[in-house]
């Protein structure tokens, strides 16, 4: 007799998003709908700030301290993941070794 195979989406039970994570999914596409990620440090910060503001009136159930989490996650993820040409690779270093 042949197993049937049990998909693994009917074995666990569906969990329920909370607030904090529709509004944190809700930044996240904000902030790669809207192009902030390429803006200016200063411009990054004062829409990050309006957004906030407007989490805080769209989920009025997020704490203070949900409301600064996200944006210092959402701060993070317009960042670059490597800082690019600002600090010396290891490759650099050793040529200079090798100079002395």
């Amino acid at each position: 007799m042949a197993r049937k195979k049990r998909d693994r989406r009917e074995q666990r039970p569906e969990r329920q998003e909370s607030v904090a994570d529709r509004a944190r999914n809700e930044l996240f596409s904000a902030i790669r709908q809207c192009g902030v990620i390429g803006a200016a440090e200063d411009d990054q910060v004062e829409w990050m700030d309006d957004t906030i503001r407007f989490l805080a009136e769209r989920y009025p159930e997020l704490t203070p301290e949900e409301l600064e989490q996200l944006k210092t996650t959402g701060i993070r993820f317009c960042q670059p993941v490597i800082p690019h040409g600002s600090q010396p690779n290891s490759a650099d270093n050793l040529e200079d070794a090798n100079a002395a």
